[in-house]
């Protein structure tokens, strides 16, 4: 039997200040307002973003976290195009209040990790054509040129005995993905 599974296409997070979150989101993503308005049966505002034309909504704001309380968030993550994405959406976040700057090498991806103006964490990442075992972190500096990341980056993965190209990894799932 094969049956398709789901695929998870969006996400909400429940914020203290509305007007600075979208704000925030806008301007280092270009996320743009969709729709919104207040719940019938969930009681508070929800606003509906997306970066996309084909999908309604990739992220949705709701009024009801209250001031002070911490975020449960682990992580809300962006995929973006280049390594010169993550230098600039970096910089741009912390114009515009992120805070905890933290650029990461996982192998199989390279990230920045910041905190949001309501402290939820942010990732930004790319992915490599390498698979490593995560979790997997080693520091990455982003001052260096693109292929000087990418060659220390590959020497790095392929240093760690579970290292495998990605494309072998994605066979790897497929088969087991077939079973379900």
């Amino acid at each position: 039997m094969n049956i398709t599974r789901p695929v998870p296409a969006h996400f909400g997070i429940y914020v203290t200040d509305l007007p600075l979150m979208l704000g925030f989101y806008e301007g280092v993503f270009g996320l743009t307002v969709t729709d919104r308005g207040e719940g019938r049966s969930f009681k508070g505002t929800l606003v509906f973003t997306s970066g996309a034309p084909d999908q309604h909504h990739q992220l949705v704001f709701a009024t009801g976290r209250a001031p002070g309380t911490p975020s449960t968030v682990m992580q809300i993550a962006f995929k973006v195009p280049s390594i010169q994405s993550l230098r600039d959406l970096s910089k741009k976040a912390l114009e515009l209040g992120a805070t905890d700057l933290r650029p990461l090498n996982h192998g199989n991806a390279l990230s920045v990790y910041f905190k949001d103006p309501e402290a939820n964490t942010v990732e930004i990442y790319i992915d490599t054509p390498w698979h490593v075992s995560q979790p997997h972190g080693e520091p990455l500096d982003l001052a260096k040129s693109d292929e000087e990341i990418l060659r220390e980056t590959e020497a790095h993965c392929r240093r760690d005995p579970s290292f495998m190209p990605m494309a072998q990894w994605q066979a790897g799932f497929s088969q087991i993905g077939s079973k379900h």
